[in-house]
């Protein structure tokens, strides 16, 4: 039977360690169809993810959050940084970590329910398929996909041999969340995994997870254009904007005191039910820059109503806030050193 990998590092060494991840993707044109140009989609990333938690990631289309994910799982090779997983990075000659054992230990789930499964296979033949592969006999295979469909909340019985085309979208994504535990794996990356499903459905989906999580002691990256869903399932968040961390803390602080001004315009944007806290105008103006051509320094300077000679000139550090050391914010308004007229007045 498969088990989770063991524990190397003990509970205060993060599961994830992310450093300055980056990946540009070539723009080809011309008749001999040479590189022209760049997608800056991830430029120089860094977090961490702790044992256990929930990691929410949020921003705008376009922000680098989906191809943070798959960075992370190795789906599209970095051009640079470093990735360790409970403090062994892919690949090393001595103790170094398989493509095959990170595989194992982490598992994604997709946006489309429906894409993400193949239409030739029942329902128990693709929860099966991944332990087979890794060396579990059919029949154990088999009990074990049973297994992980009640857990989810669904009757083998009835739904076993069933082929994707005859379930629902929320029915196919714990199909999806199933497989993704017929490893055991130790992190799950949930990529805009209830985006798709009607609001009721995705409240089912949403407790599923979390009694998951408890159940199996998962750790999760979880991806969401959804600011309230975010809320609901995370430990952390991270904000980014145009390829890099803007902002990055405890949820409960950062939705209570955003200090980055692109976290403030996320959060004042959010539907409300109460009249009085209704927006009535938008919070920024514009789309964002062209990732092809990012603007220098600050990516935000461009439509930061804050943004100063400084903002365009230099990067802003990650830097913590007096408040909390875990709440850091990528602003020259943090830094007091900064040369910012309101530098210092945000931390």
């Amino acid at each position: 039977m498969l088990k989770p990998a063991e524990d190397r590092g003990g509970p205060a060494q993060p599961l994830l360690t992310v450093r300055n991840l980056v990946k540009h993707f070539p723009v080809r044109g011309g008749v001999l169809g040479r590189t022209t140009a760049v997608v800056q989609a991830v430029d120089g990333v860094d977090f961490d993810v702790a044992k256990g938690e929930t990691l929410g990631i949020v921003g705008e289309s376009g922000c680098g959050k989906s191809t943070t994910a798959r960075l992370l799982i190795r789906l599209i090779e970095p051009d640079a940084g470093e990735v360790l997983f409970d403090g062994q990075a892919l690949g090393e000659v001595d103790g170094g970590l398989t493509l095959s054992e990170l595989r194992r230990q982490t598992q994604m789930v997709f946006q489309d329910s429906f894409a993400s499964l193949n239409p030739r296979l029942t329902i128990e033949d693709t929860i099966a398929f991944g332990p087979k592969v890794h060396g579990l006999a059919d029949k154990d295979a088999r009990a074990r996909a049973r297994d992980l469909l009640g857990k989810v909340g669904l009757n083998p019985d009835l739904f076993g041999r069933r082929y994707p085309h005859e379930l629902s979208g929320g029915q196919r994504q714990r199909v999806n969340i199933a497989r993704a535990l017929a490893l055991a794996p130790r992190l799950v990356l949930l990529d805009e995994s209830v985006s798709a499903l009607d609001k009721s459905v995705e409240a089912q989906v949403l407790n599923l997870l979390q009694d998951l999580k408890a159940e199996f002691g998962l750790t999760y990256v979880f991806i969401s254009h959804d600011l309230n869903v975010v809320r609901y399932m995370s430990d952390r968040v991270m904000v980014m904007y145009l390829g890099r961390v803007a902002e990055i803390g405890p949820v409960e602080e950062l939705y209570a005191n955003p200090r980055h001004p692109y976290t403030r315009a996320l959060l004042s944007a959010m539907p409300s039910m109460d009249p009085d806290r209704r927006t009535q105008e938008a919070p920024i103006a514009g789309d964002p820059p062209n990732p092809i051509n990012p603007p220098s320094g600050c990516r935000f300077h461009t439509r930061c109503p804050f943004a100063e000679d400084v903002c365009g000139k230099a990067v802003p550090a990650l830097t913590a806030t007096k408040a909390d050391p875990a709440h850091r914010v990528a602003c020259h308004m943090i830094d007091a050193a900064s040369g910012h007229s309101k530098a210092g007045s945000l931390a």
